[in-house]
């Protein structure tokens, strides 16, 4: 006869114990973008939404502002790193292959011997690391999970071309998930579309490049972005909230992917979102910066009084979610 496995078991729920987020010293203001593209102030506002960003120092890599933003999320939580099982960081601008970041970053921190790994996924890579850790917590493996986003894609910007240049930004977001009696995180709805892997891609692979060419740079086909984002995202995030069992009514607070505030504006329109509905619009003075955006926008909503402990969040990358807010 099969041997019988014996089952994990873990929290009934998992929830946000704590927030914690790090944005680089140098603001970078539209004019000096413009310096090096054919373009102006009103047109870089009116299209992005843009006034400035931060750009990282050579101090300021992918590991230290990831380290920085994940000690005030376990801060902010009341636990200690040593309490931490699992560490998962989402990033697409750290350049080594292997070892996995979160390894460093979790030995860094003081984790003792944590599960670490990387998750490339650029703007939905920060909600699929909740969902896993979520999953970690709940099936028993876990019982303190850091989720951490951040970025250096300055590093990735042709400083040259007109339609990214005034974009992306730099930054790191964690958030520390444990163990919960009631339901705090909802499910989450997600996919892909492969089909439109070329819309937003690098422009050079990296078994392409040699020394002396133009470093690679992200490159993405704008108007094919925004009009996906508006109407795709929208009606996904509707997915998102009838699986949650929850209508716009119930939500107190909107954070999607700080891509663009057309794109923003646009999907409150679409969502129909009460006027109560507090809206994060990070990327007026961050810019976007993928895995980063979400928690670095929740960590300013929460700082400013716009959000609260307890509060009911519907979150959006390119993966989706339903969520309910609980830090500190």
């Amino acid at each position: 006869m099969p041997a019988t496995l014996k089952a994990s078991r873990g929290a009934p729920h998992a929830r946000i114990l704590g927030v914690g987020g790090y944005r680089p010293t140098r603001v970078v203001p539209n004019a000096e973008i413009l310096q090096h593209i054919d373009s102006s102030e009103e047109w870089i506002r009116s299209r992005s939404g843009i006034v400035t960003r931060h750009w990282a120092g050579e101090d300021e890599t992918v590991a230290e502002m990831a380290i920085a933003a994940a000690g005030k999320a376990i801060a902010d939580a009341g636990i200690t790193a040593e309490q931490v099982d699992a560490v998962i960081i989402s990033t697409v601008s750290h350049f080594a292959q292997t070892p996995a970041i979160a390894t460093l970053i979790g030995h860094r921190l003081g984790a003792r011997r944590p599960a670490a790994f990387d998750i490339s996924a650029g703007c939905a890579g920060f909600v699929y690391g909740i969902t896993l850790a979520k999953g970690l917590i709940m099936e028993g493996s876990a019982t303190y999970a850091l989720v951490i986003g951040a970025e250096r894609l300055s590093d990735l910007t042709d400083r040259e071309d007109r339609s990214t240049a005034f974009l992306f930004g730099d930054g790191a977001g964690a958030v520390v998930l444990g163990p919960s009696e009631q339901p705090a995180i909802g499910p989450t709805v997600w996919g892909s579309e492969g089909d439109k892997a070329d819309v937003i891609t690098q422009t050079v692979p990296w078994d392409r490049y040699a020394p002396g060419d133009k470093f690679p740079a992200i490159r993405q086909e704008g108007q094919t972005v925004f009009r996906w984002a508006v109407f795709e995202m929208a009606r996904v995030a509707q997915q998102a909230l009838d699986a949650a069992g929850i209508t716009v009514a119930d939500l107190d607070v909107f954070i999607p992917h700080q891509a663009n505030m057309r794109i923003i504006g646009s999907m409150v329109k679409t969502l129909k979102l009460p006027e109560h509905v507090a809206v994060a619009r990070d990327i007026e003075t961050t810019g976007n910066t993928s895995a980063a955006s979400i928690p670095l926008a929740m960590e300013r909503m929460l700082a400013t009084g716009q959000a609260k402990s307890g509060d009911t969040a519907l979150v959006i990358g390119r993966a989706r979610r339903a969520s309910r807010l609980r830090a500190g």
